[in-house]
């Protein structure tokens, strides 16, 4: 049964990246990001709802209209990502569908991936800390994010265990990817996140915020002190803290 124009209509207002601006009783009162709400997961849930959202088709017959589609682009693929992310065949077929429909080349470049996540934090600058999640997602580093990267890193953050999450985290604190995370690194993703959560952060955000939240937790995560943190540092620290598990089950959604 197709959906009359009044709930598609309905249904396309209710969609996150449709950023509207703050009344005036928000712009004078109340801010729009409260700290509390402000961890790297919760507030990046939004990015992976609008992402699923978009791979959702407007027809159900579109469903089945896919599978030829699927089947010329690389058949082999589709069962072997079915084995390696959480998702069933026809999630996936579904998924690469939108995603054909969002990306035309089959690949999403850096620059994109940046306007999606501005749409999301236009009171804030959220270039950065986009660029440093792109790079846990282009897997093999070639500057693009292909269908094949996009959906295993979309099943760890949506439907991933808590250790497979803790592990993408871990990744993305890890910059250069060398398996430890120093405080200079901790300190580019904190600022990163702090830049993104710009000026309506509630309390006023000070200049030395970021630095101190970094001494913090890298005392607390360094148990050896010996200047770097480790997975299993980081492994053990996180799950010893109620919010930070508590904020990774927000990802865990059905499609």
């Amino acid at each position: 049964m197709q959906r009359s124009r009044k709930a598609t209509q309905k249904e396309e207002n209710s969609l996150p990246y449709k950023y509207r601006p703050p009344s005036k009783e928000q712009d004078g009162q109340q801010p729009l990001v409260h700290r509390k709400d402000s961890t790297t997961y919760r507030r990046c849930s939004r990015v992976v709802q609008w992402f699923r959202r978009c791979f959702v088709p407007e027809k159900e017959n579109e469903i089945d209209d896919l599978e030829m589609q699927v089947m010329r682009y690389k058949p082999e693929g589709i069962d072997e990502l079915v084995r390696n992310t959480k998702f069933t065949k026809k999630e996936l077929q579904i998924m690469y569908r939108g995603f054909k429909q969002e990306c035309p080349t089959g690949l999403v470049n850096e620059d994109a991936f940046k306007e999606i996540y501005a749409q999301f934090f236009p009171q804030g600058d959220s270039s950065a800390y986009a660029h440093y999640v792109f790079n846990v997602f282009d897997a093999d580093h070639n500057g693009t994010i292909s269908f094949e990267e996009f959906v295993i890193g979309l099943s760890v953050l949506s439907r991933g265990s808590l250790n497979e999450k803790l592990m993408w985290a871990f990744k993305l604190y890890d910059i250069n990817g060398d398996g430890y995370i120093t405080k200079e690194e901790m300190l580019d993703i904190v600022k990163a996140i702090y830049d993104m959560m710009g000026k309506y952060a509630d309390p006023p955000i000070s200049e030395n915020a970021p630095g101190d939240h970094v001494e913090r937790v890298f005392q607390k995560m360094d148990k050896n002190r010996d200047g770097v943190v480790t997975i299993d540092e980081f492994m053990e620290t996180c799950k010893n803290d109620e919010n930070i598990t508590k904020s990774m089950s927000v990802f865990d959604t059905i499609l």
